[in-house]
């Protein structure tokens, strides 16, 4: 098969261009991440909901389900849902322009059809007047070039991600793809406890965000972008944040602190024009994390790797 012409470089991701397959895609992954949590322990952090990036698109990893376990993966490339068992069994349902209704309608179906007897909670998380699911017959869109550009981009910050948590040897979240927040993301901690969280998120307790922001944190990502911030984005914080820490001088100069958002971001559409923008995006994540650890008096000598291997 011949390999598509620009499958090593950074893809142009407009905002305008796939908002609406971005939104039905979000609730699409909530639904199965769902999935995911009904039947996986509970690990800090949140850490046992999160999907993963593949080869070709998105994957749960493998779900207990008494003594069988059960993956489900989406294909950017052939643009369907995998579930497959671990007793040999397949099911799949094509990606393709559905409401959200009919997606979660027909996925449990094919979950039954494989003896997956799942209950989840159907209201979507960290989404404002959101429906449920089996109720939402308002996003139904699905352009695949989008959706493919988009895991291509995903391919790619993950990749990098991954090159920078390497560097730590602290306490550091997986690179994993949170499908309330619908954005990949990896986290440093510094060991010490944190201040309750506020809370507040849309249709997420607020014990679980407090759970998650238990400890301090250096956390960065990528976003594709939404309403309020309608292009896609890296993004860096730190909870709590620092004194100092939204006046440093981070790399590249293009980036720039959000007082909305409390974060550092770094715009995709310029990283991606850049000469070298893995080396952009490494002194982006690099700099961010250093305003976060030095303004917080972080004891970076114990949690950072100073040599190879």
């Amino acid at each position: 098969m011949t390999r598509p012409a620009d499958a090593e470089s950074w893809p142009d991701l407009p905002y305008g261009a796939w908002k609406d397959t971005l939104a039905t895609l979000h609730l699409w992954t909530q639904v199965v991440g769902k999935i995911r949590l009904a039947q996986t322990p509970w690990t800090n952090h949140s850490w046992h909901v999160a999907l993963y990036v593949t080869s070709r698109g998105l994957t749960t990893s493998p779900i207990p389900y008494g003594t069988r376990a059960f993956e489900m993966a989406f294909d950017f490339l052939s643009h369907q849902l995998r579930i497959q068992t671990s007793d040999g069994a397949v099911e799949s349902l094509p990606l393709v322009p559905r409401t959200v209704a009919d997606f979660h309608r027909e996925l449990f179906e094919r979950l039954r059809a494989l003896d997956l007897d799942v209950r989840i909670r159907t209201m979507p998380c960290e989404i404002p007047d959101a429906v449920p699911f089996e109720l939402d017959r308002t996003h139904g869109a699905y352009d695949a070039e989008y959706a493919t550009r988009f895991w291509r981009v995903l391919v790619h910050a993950d990749r990098v991600l991954k090159a920078f948590r390497s560097r730590f040897i602290g306490k550091a979240s997986p690179v994993h793809f949170f499908w309330g927040s619908f954005d990949l993301a990896t986290t440093r901690f510094s060991g010490r406890p944190a201040p309750p969280h506020p809370g507040g998120v849309p249709h997420l307790p607020d014990w679980v965000a407090r759970e998650a922001y238990s400890h301090e944190v250096s956390s960065c990502g990528f976003w594709p972008g939404g309403e309020a911030m309608p292009r896609p984005v890296f993004y860096a914080y730190a909870y709590p944040e620092p004194a100092g820490f939204r006046e440093a001088a981070v790399r590249p100069d293009m980036a720039r602190y959000d007082a909305g958002l409390s974060e550092f971001l770094l715009p995709y559409e310029e990283l991606r024009r850049t000469a070298d923008p893995d080396a952009t995006l490494l002194a982006f994540l690099e700099s961010t994390y250093e305003a976060a650890a030095d303004n917080g008096a972080w004891d970076r000598r114990a949690l950072e790797r100073h040599s190879p291997g």
